[in-house]
């Protein structure tokens, strides 16, 4: 007997395979928007993670695949750790180079390294009439100045949320 459900669901395509080596690092640069940021227009916290996980994914499409390829062949990455360490305020306006590396992993999971640097002053180097992040009312932050670290860990799932091995490329190797 012919069983319309199984027949009518196609498998999902073959994992994407990279054009190009996947790298180390990377990073982009972020304006931080008015939405982003609290009334007295120091970037919430929220806001970091978006920033972070632009970071990742255009790591990954320094590949020549994207996220979306990836989903549609039925691989997923999904967080199950995030740590974050606020240094100085970002602020709205400011310019924000989120810096990105792979900091190790295994065969089902993959661990970033972020750090947000001041790119460029937004005019707002602190909320107005409060003190800067380190509690020094107009202390300055210098171009370049690291204002916040983090570090995610991934695990790969498939469809249907069990863990699942990572295509080869993805797997970082051992550091000796």
């Amino acid at each position: 007997m012919h069983d319309a459900h199984t027949s009518d669901v196609s498998p999902p395509p073959p994992p994407p395979v990279p054009t190009h080596s996947t790298p180390a690092q990377g990073s982009l640069r972020v304006r931080v928007r008015y939405c982003e940021c609290d009334p007295m227009g120091v970037a919430h916290h929220a806001s970091y993670a978006p920033w972070m996980e632009m970071g990742r994914t255009e790591l990954l499409r320094e590949t020549g695949v994207s996220y979306a390829q990836l989903e549609q062949s039925g691989i997923f990455l999904v967080i199950t750790k995030m740590e974050i360490r606020y240094r100085r305020a970002i602020c709205y306006d400011d310019v924000v180079e989120v810096r990105t590396s792979v900091a190790g992993g295994s065969r089902v999971k993959i661990e970033h390294a972020y750090e947000l640097v001041l790119a460029e002053d937004g005019g707002h180097g602190k909320a107005k009439g409060a003190p800067a992040a380190d509690g020094v009312a107009g202390s300055s932050r210098p171009l370049g100045m690291s204002l916040a670290v983090a570090t995610t860990q991934l695990a790969c799932v498939g469809r249907d949320g069990r863990i699942t091995m990572l295509p080869d490329w993805l797997v970082v190797a051992k550091q000796e």
